[in-house]
């Protein structure tokens, strides 16, 4: 009998007997693999969380009790379990099913969850309401549960929330899915700590037992349990065992439990769902778990893209094609730092992702993979280039929203020779809204002493990193896109490229075309298929955002073309077309050309492949020759 075909909502899955819940998640990981193999996807993370997920909603009330999801991509079951199993086949596509949990999607979803580490404080404040929020048939009684892991429990602010749980009234469970992986293996002390993290099972029982008489005799109240922790520490540390940091901040602490033994879950979290006070369940889960594949490659098969469900052979696309720029700086990093021993390269948690995984393997006592830290990974590069040292610190663009703070304070106050290079700039796809790198150009830009530059193709990628590790270059930006480039025959000699200078691509004087990064060869066809039926139309590569290439804007300001287009994959608000608009106020302040910008609507972009995301925000080649 299928069991998983016939559960449309948590509350058919409460209706089986516990010992069914084995098949269940059998049943569940099944599905996963057979859609992921045709429908590409975060495989890996979500098939070591199936058992914690048919717990949790076996145990808890949803929708009323509420689960707070960490690093989005740990959940497809809990889509799958929430009615969404019919539409799942769209999960990531356009106009389908979201990336990742939202509560713009389910009633289910209570969250926005696409970077980590934000469960705990999240769930945090959720609790402190459902204390201060009067319960009626509107609102009835409830759980918060917060679901951390994937590497998420490096991340600061997973420490800020747990610094505060224990300080505010709140009953908030933590469930730590603890597989020791990100998306490559997890770094750091803390997973050190993990991996030796024990307390007796028997231990807890008793302790769990005790409590509940202590509190049914009027004698727990919250003053006195934390005492009870704390002296449960100190004994703890007399007998020479290792203490217990969530327990250290007055969080009760149980585990760790085998992640995937469903029924014990179950049991487990039916004993410690209703104590009063925050308190964390561990949970050792295996990345993958389940399918030997993914087992044995979690890296790779955390998204794998297609692959034969059956030998987990993956689809490889064989024919020559340009490189992803991913690479190109991966290779490139290693090249200059073989001729330049002050370099070092920085990446939080992302050494695949970004391939700084190629300097790793070369040179690993020149490569830092610091977890899912960007805020850290960005002042640390600061105190190593006010040493002297030049950090090339690699974040996705996205991501770095997460260190902006750091990045003024610590990196360009001082000028300091760090070389930002953002990764997954612009349109990024399927990930959709929380990861396209929609607004650095934006952020930045205001920024004193920080250079921004994005190149168009490979070659310009390597020019300008060769050009920001050059001595006296302060605080240098490079962004360039998800995906390959352009350019087969990438390698090349390095050049040095004049901080703020741009190149005309073709000469015009009807209308000037101004683009940044790779929009260019988009831009450059449909000029090139305009140019073919009398249209003069200039075409400048800013290369640089800031400082702005003075020279190409005083050609255009003297020109006087009729018409002036700027192209760039960020939001049009404050960045490329901002920026040339404020400096024909102030320097051509009586010129006619009408400016019309190009780029990000001011609104958030859904997902989708980029081709039909691009056509969507008029930014693919028809579009833009439509326009000249």
């Amino acid at each position: 009998m299928q069991l998983l075909e016939n559960i449309n909502s948590p509350y058919d899955l409460r209706r089986l007997d516990i010992k069914q819940l084995p098949q269940v998640c059998e049943e569940l990981r099944q599905f996963i693999i057979e859609v992921l193999s045709e429908n590409p996807g975060h495989l890996g993370s979500s098939l070591g969380a199936i058992e914690l997920t048919v717990a949790l909603h076996y145990v808890f009330e949803t929708p009323n009790d509420k689960l707070v999801w960490d690093v989005g991509h740990q959940a497809y079951g809990h889509k799958i379990l929430t009615g969404r199993r019919e539409q799942f086949h769209t999960n990531r596509k356009f106009k389908g099913l979201k990336p990742f949990p939202s509560p713009s999607e389910s009633e289910y979803d209570t969250f926005t969850c696409g970077h980590a580490s934000n469960s705990i404080s999240t769930a945090l404040g959720m609790a402190v309401a459902e204390k201060l929020l009067p319960h009626d048939e509107q609102h009835k009684p409830r759980h918060i549960v917060a679901v951390i892991g994937d590497g998420a429990m490096s991340g600061g602010l997973a420490y800020e929330g747990l610094n505060n749980a224990s300080s505010q009234p709140n009953d908030m469970l933590i469930v730590l899915n603890d597989n020791n992986m990100s998306i490559d293996l997890s770094v750091g002390g803390l997973k050190h700590y993990l991996l030796h993290l024990n307390t007796n099972e028997k231990y807890n029982r008793l302790r769990f037992k005790a409590a509940n008489w202590l509190h049914d005799k009027g004698m727990l109240d919250d003053k006195r349990r934390r005492t009870i922790l704390r002296f449960n520490n100190s004994v703890k540390s007399l007998l020479a065992q290792q203490q217990n940091i969530f327990e250290g901040m007055d969080i009760r602490y149980f585990g760790p439990y085998d992640g995937h033994d469903v029924i014990e879950i179950v049991r487990v979290l039916n004993e410690i769902k209703n104590m009063s006070g925050p308190k964390i369940l561990h949970l050792h889960t295996k990345k993958g778990k389940g399918y030997k594949p993914a087992e044995e490659n979690p890296t790779i098969f955390h998204a794998p893209g297609l692959f034969d469900p059956e030998t987990g052979e993956r689809e490889l696309n064989t024919k020559l094609q340009p490189p992803k720029f991913q690479d190109v700086f991966g290779n490139t990093l290693l090249e200059l730092a073989r001729s330049n021993g002050k370099i070092v390269g920085v990446t939080p948690a992302m050494p695949t992702g970004c391939s700084m995984n190629i300097l790793m393997k070369a040179m690993p006592e020149r490569a830092f993979d610091v977890g899912i830290a960007e805020g850290h990974a960005m002042t640390f590069s600061g105190g190593m280039a006010k040493e002297g040292l030049v950090p090339f610190c690699n974040i996705y663009s996205s991501f770095a929203q997460r260190a902006y703070d750091n990045i003024i304070h610590d990196v360009a106050i001082e000028n300091l020779h760090v070389v930002i290079c953002l990764d997954r700039a612009g349109i990024v796809g399927e990930d959709g809204p929380t990861h396209h790198g929609a607004f650095d150009l934006a952020y930045l830009r205001p920024i004193p002493n920080v250079t921004i530059a994005s190149p168009m193709d490979e070659h310009e990628l390597r020019h300008l990193m060769y050009t920001a590790q050059m001595p006296n270059m302060g605080t240098f930006v490079i962004r360039y896109p998800r995906g390959r480039g352009v350019l087969i025959d990438w390698e090349c000699p390095f050049e040095e490229i004049k901080v703020g200078t741009g190149r005309r691509l073709r000469e015009g004087n009807d209308i000037a075309v101004l683009t940044l990064g790779p929009l260019g060869n988009v831009a450059a066809k449909a000029i090139s298929r305009a140019a073919e039926e009398g249209k003069s139309i200039a075409h400048y590569d800013m290369r640089f955002l800031k400082p702005l290439d003075e020279d190409i804007m005083n050609e255009i300001a003297g020109k006087k073309f009729q018409r002036i287009i700027t192209i760039e994959d960020g939001v049009t608000t404050g960045g490329l077309g901002s920026a040339v608009i404020e400096w024909m106020a102030e320097h051509a302040k009586h010129s006619d050309s009408e400016i019309i910008r190009l780029g990000l609507p001011d609104k958030f972009v859904e997902h989708g492949s980029v081709p039909e995301l691009m056509n969507m925000l008029g930014l693919d080649e028809d579009a833009i020759y439509k326009l000249l």
